[in-house]
């Protein structure tokens, strides 16, 4: 009997395994953007949000040597099933954690035009927005480093908190709007901030629906495990995920 099928295989759970373990970090990258992202606008530390921008191209040549990499393994060995499903999903993912790098840089951007400006308001609420992030984030990378399908569907609720956080940044900051108009150009920066954390929490959430779908080859949905919305909200969220 041949022992190729036995090598190739190895071969495979290696690859996959490497896989793996470039998700885990280009998922470490991308929160770290995000963090300081956050911690530069936070303290006005316009040093900090040029550090951020200048590592920008560090997560985008991570996430290309991943798709080149899950490209190269599916040329390679042709995977069917559970191998399939893990390929495909990391490529996914990879988009996913990406884009939450450059959200970090779209925030350090604001971070750097507002350093020497006097905010507005003490921010409060985004750095409690990104606590939340952070904390979705470290759970869904778990869950897939370990294996762990429920941990991952824990991901989901926690979404609520970042459009509750979300909604209580738009008020307050609305209201400072209306009381003093020369308040619009900056509320508004900050606005998009909250927005764009908001977003980062989708992103997350789309990993976790991934991690589970390797687990368990069942397409879950995190609607499911999270507060009814209203239609109007609904509407609004489909759209701007197009």
């Amino acid at each position: 009997m041949s022992m190729e099928p036995v090598s190739t295989r190895k071969q495979l759970e290696a690859d996959l395994t490497e896989l793996k373990r470039m998700v885990l970090r280009l998922g470490k990258m991308a929160e770290e953007s995000i963090s300081k992202a956050i911690w530069a606008l936070k303290n006005q530390d316009a040093e900090l949000a040029r550090t951020v921008l200048a590592k920008d191209d560090d997560i985008d040549d991570l996430a290309e040597a991943l798709d080149n990499a899950c490209m190269h393994f599916a040329a390679r060995f042709q995977p069917l099933g559970e191998d399939l499903r893990a390929v495909t999903s990391i490529m996914h993912m990879a988009v996913d954690l990406e884009r939450i790098g450059d959200y970090g840089g779209n925030i350090a951007k604001v971070a750097a035009e507002l350093a020497d400006k006097e905010l507005i308001k003490p921010l409060i609420d985004i750095p409690r927005m990104l606590d939340v992030l952070s904390a979705m984030m470290s759970k869904a990378l778990a869950a897939f480093d370990t294996n762990n399908a429920e941990m991952a569907k824990e991901v989901f609720a926690m979404d609520d908190m970042m459009d509750d956080l979300e909604k209580q940044i738009m008020r307050e900051l609305l209201l400072l709007m209306m009381e003093r108009p020369q308040r619009i150009e900056q509320a508004t920066q900050l606005l998009n901030v909250a927005r764009t954390l908001e977003r980062g929490g989708d992103h997350v959430t789309n990993v976790a629906e991934r991690v589970v779908y390797i687990l368990t080859g069942k397409t879950v949905k995190a609607s499911a495990f999270r507060r009814p919305r209203p239609a109007a909200l609904n509407g609004r969220k489909e759209h701007e995920e197009r």
